[in-house]
């Protein structure tokens, strides 16, 4: 198949390590005599004493340079490092011999090692352990592992390019930046076959992160001893009980500048340069060389994010545009017009916003709310809403195009799912007691022995877990609501009387202060419990023990998701769609636990209130997110490297310097897409009140794409290459709120914007011909007998005697004979509602699905390329297992028995190109 990169596979998740696979990792000689002791001084010089390697123990560290990424002997490549140091404490002889008995089996797997003492270390009291996976390993295990490797230069020609690219030079990086190294078909490796492979030098034919996902893959799985009658065994539990400090393979050179070595290819360094840099914020990324650096896993999160990025460009433009259109139409508008002249908004009296504590208001006193509101609350409201709806799906059906060129380019088409659910988890392995046959393999497997109710147990004991942080968070929720009814009162009291507040009264009203307050408020709890549940999800999902590296990220992409899309739009969703509701009339309000009185919605409608509440929680957690990535990294990893500083060059190595960095971690890259995630559904979901939420998304990922890089690149040790084809479950994540998002924005437009009573009272209850909107403001509020408060609810004052005042719904007067029950107005509003979100959900979903049925998922293009390049290879092979066969037989005397084999692995071929 298709390698896009010269030896830039990685790991291919194939099975767990069983009996058989310890064998594996045992079946090497070890390259130092078995009673050596492997831990502290004693192991400073422990590579192959057999070595003639030149100068194992006359090199001294300080002749060393800076960035060497060798062992002593300047010729044996650092592949993974680990670190530890002296415990005084009760664990010291135990953590000892766990070390002692873990770096003996490493050896016995065929890695070298090479101790550095924790005199030679910055701090003088840490030890690194350096390994070295020679030629043997790594061809064994990229044999077992079924990596694949070139095997010929792809004289397959490129595809056509666009036509458009010499307009877009200005975005584009060097050709050796973009294509690190030329195209090649490729084949699973096989030791037996070897001339086969493309092998100029051994020690370069696996890149750097192919060989150390192959020596992680070891240390995963090397045993270490047997404790509690249990065997134990991996690097990730040692680091768990402390044995080892870190573990970590190496950056290639210092970020700011080349390695002096000239066997360093420096791509940390072309990374930084054209990459990481803010300044480069404009140009496209190297995600072949990104790709190549830190494996498939990561080049596919930074290709989903720099297309997501594009995409949010068009979506940005045309909410701008809508903005624009609000702006330009705000002195056109006749609902804020009616509101802000004094002849008419300032002679309607409204009706008290809470009981007791507040006084009747002139409705002209939210005239800046409603020109405001305008902005958002516009024609251009609803074309923005079925533009996304149309865009979101466009995006993703244009990203599965994508990703099936990054497929073919990258070479995994043949990189199924399945090759990952056959990796078993280290932890899962350890649990394991029993074994049986799987009945689709019919192989023998690992299993845990679960009895019935301990499994019920623990699935009950987690989804428990689960509903009550949930319900916690709807209880955190129902407090802000709370703190909203409680406190507006308050608010209503301090403002109405206070003269140093009159000049900004029209911007600052008791609504909006008590709206931003509960926004912030909202949005400090929802941190607390992100805080919070980010440790519980994880230890329920521990708890569950999956089975294998796939299963254990996609059940707590679920619980992390399903946690954060009630704790980021629980709030907005009660303003979108509760708030101003479900309020009753002054006579008959209704109250919540029968104290709190539900709050109303302005005269101007709700939609800005929920346009204030989005934008603080939006950017509020871009801001927080931008801090935790990009400023704690940095003033940490200061904060470790400050003894450092003025060591001299040649005693700060290449392993300390990294292993002062941060640790990405194996949920580094979950954490990123979470992130992104949710920030697509503030875009999709509530986008209809507030287009200029793509803006500011774009400007956010703008900066996201190089802050990602620049901490990745300089902040944080280099992450264990992985693969994966494509973003996982984040996909149907993606699908699910995409189409939820066309419900809510059509209930948006509906409920919570005014634009369908503004549509119905256009055409069917207008009064004046010459200006149809004009009374509209006046039909919109109903009127309320202040004689009839009930007691304890009526304003404690009423200085001016007013005997009427209005609110905000559809009933008839106190004087008809249907009393505060609602208006046909009121029906025909609802049923218009109604309509409109059937026909709206409709006429999107129907694009929607024709769009995506049109867009194929593979280009054409890409299709036939990777027939192609099927049929080459299969032809190389055969041609090469043809002449193996030749050579084979060319000795034998009976020339009949030569040519009915030739014949027979010839059809072979041919059948095999035919299919």
């Amino acid at each position: 198949m298709h390698s896009r990169r010269k030896a830039s596979d990685t790991l291919i998740e194939m099975t767990a390590a069983g009996e058989d696979d310890i064998a594996i990792l045992t079946g090497f000689t070890h390259s130092r005599s078995a009673g050596e002791d492997s831990n502290g001084p004693l192991f400073e010089n422990n590579s192959n004493p057999d070595s003639e390697l030149p100068g194992n123990s006359e090199i001294d560290k300080h002749h060393q340079s800076k960035d060497s990424i060798f062992f002593r002997d300047g010729v044996r490549r650092i592949d993974f490092v680990l670190s530890y140091v002296d415990d005084p404490g009760k664990e010291m002889d135990r953590k000892m011999e766990r070390r002692k008995d873990f770096e003996k089996n490493l050896e016995l797997s065929g890695l070298e090692l090479e101790t550095e003492d924790k005199k030679e270390s910055e701090d003088g009291k840490t030890y690194f352990v350096k390994i070295h996976a020679p030629w043997q390993v790594l061809s064994t295990y990229a044999e077992v592992l079924n990596i694949k490797m070139p095997i010929k230069e792809n004289d397959i020609p490129p595809a056509i390019g666009n036509p458009f690219n010499c307009m877009l030079g200005v975005f584009r990086l060097p050709e050796k930046v973009m294509n690190p190294e030329p195209d090649y078909f490729t084949a699973p490796f096989s030791k037996q076959r070897q001339e086969l492979y493309l092998i100029h030098d051994e020690n370069s034919f696996f890149t750097p992160s192919t060989r150390n996902r192959i020596v992680y893959y070891i240390l995963s799985r090397c045993p270490y001893g047997t404790e509690e009658g249990k065997k134990k065994f991996g690097v990730k539990r040692l680091l768990s009980n402390g044995t080892y400090t870190s573990a970590f393979p190496l950056h290639d050179c210092q970020y700011w500048k080349k390695a002096k070595d000239s066997n360093c290819d420096s791509e940390r360094y072309t990374l930084y340069m054209e990459w990481a840099r803010f300044a480069r914020f404009y140009k496209e990324q190297p995600l072949d060389l990104i790709r190549k650096y830190y494996g498939e896993k990561i080049g596919i999160y930074f290709a989903w994010l720099g297309f997501y990025t594009e995409m949010l460009f068009f979506a940005a433009l045309v909410g701008l545009i809508c903005f624009l259109y609000g702006v330009i139409t705000m002195d056109e508008n006749m609902s804020s017009k009616e509101i802000c002249d004094p002849a008419i908004g300032g002679q309607i009296i409204m009706c008290p916003l809470c009981d007791r504590n507040c006084e009747y208001w002139k409705l002209n006193t939210t005239c800046e709310n409603s020109e405001y509101s305008h902005l958002f609350d516009n024609v251009a409201t609803l074309f923005f809403a079925i533009f996304m709806g149309i865009w979101v799906t466009l995006f993703l059906e244009f990203w599965k195009r994508r990703q099936a060129r990054l497929e073919y380019e990258w070479d995994l088409v043949d990189f199924e799912e399945e090759q990952q659910q056959l990796q078993l988890r280290p932890e899962y392995e350890a649990k394991c007691t029993s074994k049986k046959k799987n009945p689709v393999t019919q192989e023998i497997e690992l299993v845990i022995e679960r009895r019935t109710f301990q499994v019920f147990g623990k699935l009950f004991l987690c989804w428990m877990s689960i509903m009550f942080w949930i319900l916690l968070i709807i209880a955190s929720m129902v407090a802000v609501i709370v703190y909203r009814l409680s406190v507006y009162a308050a608010f209503a009291s301090i403002m109405e009387n206070n003269q140093s507040l009159e000049p900004i009264s029209g911007l600052l009203t008791p609504q909006t202060a008590t709206s931003v307050t509960a926004s912030f408020l909202n949005f400090i709890l929802i941190m607390i419990l992100n805080f919070l549940y980010e440790r519980v999800a994880i230890w329920i999902t521990d708890m569950e023990v999956p089975r294998t590296h796939l299963e254990y990220e996609n059940r707590l992409t679920m619980k992390m998701f399903l946690f954060q899309f009630v704790n980021y739009y629980s709030s907005c969703f009660y303003v979108a769609f509760f708030k101003g509701k479900f309020v009753g009339y002054p006579a008959e309000y209704t109250y919540m636990f029968g104290n709190w009185r539900n709050e109303e919605c302005d005269p101007a409608g709700c939609l800005i209130e929920l346009t204030t509440q989005l934008t603080i929680i939006m950017a509020g957690k871009q801001i927080w997110g931008n801090i935790q990535e990009a400023i704690l990294p940095w003033v940490q990893n200061w904060w470790r490297r400050r003894k450092a500083r003025g060591h001299p060059e040649n005693l700060y190595s290449r392993w300390e310097q990294d292993h002062d960095l941060q640790s990405f971690g194996n949920l580094g890259l979950f954490y990123e897409y979470l992130e992104m995630v949710i920030q697509f559904g503030f875009i999709t979901l509530f986008v209809a009140s507030f287009p200029l939420a793509p803006l500011l998304a774009l400007m956010n990922n703008i900066l996201e794409i190089r802050v990602d890089s620049w901490k990745l690149t300089t902040q944080h040790r280099r992450p264990v290459a992985a693969k994966a084809h494509s973003i996982g479950v984040w996909q149907e994540i993606l699908n699910g709120m995409a189409i939820l998002s066309v419900v809510t924005n059509a209930f948006i437009v509906a409920f919570t914007s005014d634009m369908i009573p503004r549509l119905v009272f256009y055409y069917a209850y207008f009064t004046n011909e010459e200006s149809p909107m004009a009374g509209y403001i006046n039909s919109s509020l109903s009127v309320f007998d202040t004689r009839e408060f009930k007691n304890g609810t009526e304003p404690l004052e009423n200085p001016m005697g007013y005997t009427n005042c209005r609110y905000r719904d559809y009933r008839y007067p106190p004087d008809h004979e249907k009393r505060y029950s609602h208006t046909m107005q009121f029906w025909h509003i609802l049923a218009a509602k109604m309509a409109f979100i059937i026909i709206m959900e409709h006429v999107v979903f129907l694009v929607k699905f024709f769009v995506a049925w049109l867009i194929p998922d593979v280009p054409s293009e890409v299709k036939a390329r990777i027939k192609r390049e099927k049929y080459l290879t299969q032809r190389i092979l055969h041609e090469y297992e043809l002449n193996k066969l030749k050579e084979k037989l060319g000795g034998k005397t009976d020339y009949v028995d030569v040519e009915n084999e030739v014949k027979a692995t010839t059809g072979k071929m041919q059948l095999s190109e035919a299919i």
